[in-house]
């Protein structure tokens, strides 16, 4: 049976692709380690690989790569959220499925591939549900409604980037307050993983970017300098993922929800912009702990 080849770097990407004849099927499945339905779609496509006996040359790949760690390439297929799967020949992707719906993984993978002979002991599992979220906000109620990618964060062996956030109820107090104030420091406020001059991760890039090209200023908080900001930020406005913006003080969402809001009205941001569109952003030290509005 075909297998599932992790793929841990840029090079061993490129170079798997490169090997592969131009008649095989690359199906490219973006995850990572904290969404629960990543796992799923791993069950679904080891089952999958399962029924496609291998064959020299090969007539289809499985590919596994980590979004967050492999951001650029990511990035180059739009990957926004996971998990995300990218079926691909030749250098051409021919389809893309958001989410782990099993009917909608396997529909694809056989509509360019074939059919498999063998789908397993256990066939296909269902679509993973999950709860709506109690104050109205958007959160997946179905298997194909997937996580914002943002949310990931070092392993238990990365050094700290700030001490632990007490957990004494006078010292949450005091959190809460400097959040309030914080989210409320520019009109546009990003919470994001570095500096916009060096972004520590794809989506923070991008959301630097769009604002830039829509011509918005904008404050900005590095959340890998203040983990007491980092943690509390995400039971403060029940939104577990960087970067989060706000506008007024008011939480718009992640990378994906600021793609909709504009997608659904292009003049989203027009009421912040102050400067011809592509000459967007703002300054701030590198060493920033606190935003800096000018």
């Amino acid at each position: 049976m075909s297998q599932i080849r992790d793929l841990t770097s840029d090079a061993a990407f490129h170079s798997h692709l490169s090997s592969l004849p131009p008649t095989t099927l690359a199906v490219i499945s973006f995850h990572t380690p904290w969404a629960a339905p990543c796992k799923q779609m791993r069950v679904i496509l080891e089952t999958l690989a399962s029924s496609y006996p291998p064959q020299d040359p090969p007539t289809i790949s499985f590919l596994n790569l980590d979004a967050e760690e492999l951001s650029d390439i990511s990035e180059s297929y739009d990957v926004t959220a996971v998990p995300f799967l990218i079926l691909q020949r030749d250098g051409k992707v021919l389809e893309s499925v958001s989410g782990s719906d099993a009917s909608k993984v396997r529909e694809a993978v056989e509509k360019h591939a074939g059919k498999g002979g063998n789908t397993g002991k256990l066939g296909l599992p269902p679509a993973l549900e999950t709860s709506p979220r109690q104050d109205g906000g958007e959160e997946e109620a179905r298997g194909d409604k997937v996580k914002d990618l943002s949310n990931y964060a070092p392993g238990a062996g990365d050094a700290a980037t700030a001490p632990e956030m007490s957990s004494t109820e006078g010292d949450k107090e005091e959190l809460n307050k400097r959040l309030g104030e914080l989210v409320k420091a520019a009109p546009v406020m990003i919470f994001m993983k570095g500096t916009p001059s060096t972004p520590q991760c794809g989506f923070s890039r991008q959301l630097v970017g769009l604002l830039r090209e829509k011509g918005v200023r904008y404050g900005f908080f590095n959340i890998l300098a203040d983990e007491d900001v980092r943690q509390g930020l995400k039971e403060w406005s029940d939104w577990p993922t960087f970067p989060q913006l706000y506008l007024q003080g008011e939480l718009v969402g992640g990378l994906d929800i600021v793609k909709e809001e504009l997608d659904d009205n292009p003049d989203f941001f027009s009421e912040f912009q102050a400067a011809p569109k592509g000459q967007g952003g703002m300054a701030a030290p590198e060493s920033q702990r606190e935003p800096v509005s000018t």
